[in-house]
């Protein structure tokens, strides 16, 4: 990395960060020391202005330049997930059932060195807004602070974020133009017939027959209502009803998600399975009730935007370890909600041959500090060029 050789005890603090930050794990709303730790070293560090508290346990922060200019925004989020770590490290997780297993403690780490670097040179025009947000694994953190005036209090104009990519060599980047991540919507199926002794069907109305019979028609709705050149999967994952061998239940409900990249397919599947549920069900006799409850919508990187964060890293690492043009996946993230409100791009950055993203042997590769900072310094001075 020719134009950031970071001082070794600033990178062995920040490494020593991360550790206690994946010792302590927090999840969705609940990241009060995560957000404590990050708003005193941002203070300590010199920032004009530092906010918590916007939208939940967040922390924002402003570093202004030398002169007037725009304001681009960071974003790191900071929570971890329900998921018992299995990774036997010297700082493994200290609370059972709670690991960073999508490496948030890593974010938080490259944003917060980033920062220290910023405001200490100041060598750029206008503002870089630091945006350390909770609640990202489907507590929709960033619609929160949004919602509660984030762009009102500091008028962004682009806005940017890192997520690590187990499989992609430390040291390189990609990033995928346009739709990046799929939407995250979640179904949930309740159907209502009557229970009965399991030798006398003929005085029952079995709604397991109904739920084994939208099972297989919901399958088809991917591959026959669908352009097969459009992106999406249906996934129903539970299934619940019935406590004994011989008793028909009188309920049974089935739950799972849907994704797609884009925002009408999104809404035929929902129309879809609202329709094959309550005609299955009518079908045999009963009544069920389809609940679609749409979570994130799609990720999608504006152009310019994508244009300047592979720059950025091109910058940072070289072109020859910057892949611009990435598959998008349907994997979601709620910076989707910023990008709705702000122009920007998400880019990823290489975790190496680790596990995967919410495996519970799962871990940030330390070696991506460096990388993430220098890219964030990049994309600051290349937005805000002094």
């Amino acid at each position: 990395m020719a134009e950031h050789a970071f001082d070794d005890t600033l990178l062995a603090g920040l490494v020593e960060l991360r550790h206690d930050l994946h010792r302590h794990p927090e999840l969705l709303y609940e990241t009060h020391r995560t957000a404590s730790i990050v708003a005193e070293r941002l203070r300590t560090m010199g920032c004009d202005e530092v906010v918590e508290g916007i939208g939940g346990p967040s922390v924002v922060a402003a570093i202004r330049g030398r002169g007037p200019g725009r304001s681009v925004g960071l974003r790191a989020d900071m929570d971890a997930l329900p998921i018992h770590e299995q990774t036997n490290l010297p700082y493994a997780s200290g609370i059972s059932g709670k690991m960073h297993a999508c490496g948030h403690d890593g974010h938080v780490t490259m944003l917060l060195g980033a920062a220290e670097c910023l405001a200490r040179k100041r060598d750029f025009d206008g503002t870089v807004v630091l945006v350390f947000q909770p609640a990202e694994e489907g507590g929709a953190g960033a619609k929160a602070m949004i919602d509660d005036g984030l762009f009102d209090r500091f008028p962004i104009d682009e806005i940017y974020a890192i997520h690590n990519r187990p499989g992609t060599p430390v040291g390189h980047f990609a990033i995928t133009p346009g739709a990046a991540m799929g939407s995250v919507d979640e179904v949930k199926i309740e159907i209502n017939g009557k229970g009965g002794h399991a030798a006398m069907p003929h005085q029952a109305t079995d709604p397991l027959v109904a739920a084994a019979a939208m099972i297989q028609s919901i399958q088809s709705v991917v591959s026959r209502n669908l352009d097969p050149i459009g992106a999406a999967v249906v996934s129903l994952t539970t299934i619940r009803g019935g406590d004994a061998f011989n008793v028909i239940p009188s309920t049974v409900t089935l739950g799972g998600t849907v994704r797609t990249l884009d925002e009408g397919l999104r809404d035929t599947i929902e129309a879809r399975l609202g329709e094959i549920v309550s005609h299955i069900a009518a079908a045999h006799g009963m009544e069920a009730e389809c609940d679609y409850i749409r979570h994130y919508p799609v990720t999608v990187n504006h152009a310019a935007e994508t244009a300047h964060a592979a720059a950025a890293a091109s910058a940072c690492v070289g072109q020859d370890k910057v892949d611009p043009h990435l598959p998008p996946t349907l994997g979601g993230e709620d910076f989707a909600f910023y990008l709705n409100d702000r122009p920007g791009a998400i880019i990823w950055s290489g975790n190496g041959e680790s596990a995967g993203l919410h495996h519970p042997a799962y871990d940030f590769n330390d070696d991506g500090i460096a990388f993430g900072m220098g890219y964030f310094l990049e994309l600051a001075k290349a937005r805000l060029r002094a």
